[in-house]
């Protein structure tokens, strides 16, 4: 089936911090969103902060509450506002091969989305991360500003306040890039019929595929 392999690459952090992955034609923005979160730290809980803004076109693609009301039938930053649940990907991923995903109004996290490739052979109905580099910032922790200072204390074992945050990070499930782990989550991002029948697979079980590996 159709898919379109993205790179995510966090803004105004050093070192980059990336994730290759492979997403099924036909997604929403929505969709999108939910894979990114699952990729990186963010928990994308239901507080309104914690919500995600796209400029493409005339419209601002968003999950603000409060924004669609409020803006219901009127211009934002001169925008038509759009719920992500109802707009899909292609053709504004076809047309424009890059935008930028705006996470979390207070933090103002910016993650670069760039089209990279578009394949047939991908025959999974839910995403797949290929790769990346770096572990994902934690939410909550005031944006690239924040988490330049949460490393300063998270990497000094005689800082005053190295404790509390480590059992912060913990709380705020600051991990590693784990790639296979991360796919495993991946598999309840669904919205599309798996081709089995194109992949090499035992009872459901994928022995080699060159987009998920094995299983």
């Amino acid at each position: 089936m159709k898919a379109y392999i993205l790179k995510l690459s966090f803004e105004d952090i050093t070192p980059l911090i990336w994730r290759r992955i492979v997403l099924p034609a036909g997604a929403t923005f929505n969709r999108l969103h939910e894979t990114i979160q699952n990729v990186t730290n963010f928990q994308s809980t239901l507080s309104p902060y914690h919500s995600f803004g796209m400029e493409i076109d005339d419209y601002f693609i968003t999950d603000n509450e409060w924004i669609i009301e409020e803006y219901k039938g009127k211009s934002y930053a001169g925008k038509t506002v759009k719920q992500p649940e109802r707009i899909k990907i292609d053709t504004y991923f076809e047309k424009h091969n890059y935008f930028t995903y705006n996470y979390d109004f207070g933090d103002d996290w910016r993650i670069q989305v760039v089209l990279e490739e578009i394949v047939d052979d991908y025959y999974f109905g839910y995403p797949t991360l290929l790769g990346g580099e770096g572990t994902a910032p934690p939410e909550d922790v005031g944006g690239p500003p924040g988490y330049k200072e949460f490393l300063k204390v998270f990497r000094d074992p005689t800082h005053p306040e190295y404790l509390s945050i480590i059992a912060w990070a913990e709380q705020q499930y600051y991990l590693p890039l784990d790639i296979a782990k991360v796919n495993e989550r991946l598999k309840y991002v669904k919205y599309k019929k798996t081709e089995w029948q194109n992949i090499h697979h035992e009872n459901y079980y994928v022995i080699s595929d060159k987009y998920r590996g094995a299983e």
